[in-house]
């Protein structure tokens, strides 16, 4: 019985490129946009691979560090900083309308004003949806659930140097029966 021959598997040489190692053993990159936790936009910083490779390249986050990409940050980064500030006061103005926004959430209650579920984030942003404000749950910052009937402040973070606060009333659903 003859068998076929078997196909030589051609492994693709730029599916994993090299990237410069840092110092430390990481791998060196340039960040495209800001990172929180990270850097800022230009910033040439040293991370660990899987990182680099799950998610900062993959997102256009980053790229790679080397002396031609330097070169051109070196040469742009004027621009670059005025599109930051410009971007960074559209933001502030984001934000001051709208913590000028008072949301208003329904719950089911107990006559104690303890909640039977609680409010989180995906509440509050879709009560903001109502009013015409786009957010994600990522961008509120709760210290926990809301367990009870009452007003809380609940602070925002549209930027890693832009964060306001929101005034939230839980309140009981009306005409519920107790």
């Amino acid at each position: 019985m003859k068998t076929k021959p078997q196909k030589k598997l051609k492994r693709n040489p730029h599916r994993f490129r090299r990237l410069p190692k840092g110092p430390n053993g990481g791998i060196e990159l340039l960040l495209i946009h800001n990172v929180e936790d990270l850097g800022k936009q230009g910033d040439v910083v040293e991370v660990r691979p899987g990182y680099a490779y799950n998610y900062l390249l993959p997102h256009g986050m980053a790229t790679m560090a080397s002396d031609h990409h330097k070169r051109m940050v070196d040469k742009h980064r004027a621009k670059l900083q005025a599109l930051e500030k410009a971007q960074q006061s559209d933001l502030r103005k984001r934000a001051a309308e709208i913590a000028k926004q008072s949301i208003t959430i329904e719950a089911n209650a107990t006559e104690d004003g303890h909640l039977y579920g609680s409010v989180g984030a995906p509440e509050i942003v879709a009560a903001l949806k109502k009013n015409g404000i786009q957010l994600v749950a990522d961008q509120i910052r709760l210290e926990g659930v809301l367990k009870e009937l009452g007003l809380y402040t609940v602070k925002f973070r549209l930027s890693s140097e832009v964060d306001g606060e929101l005034k939230v009333w839980v309140v009981p659903i009306v005409g519920s029966e107790e």
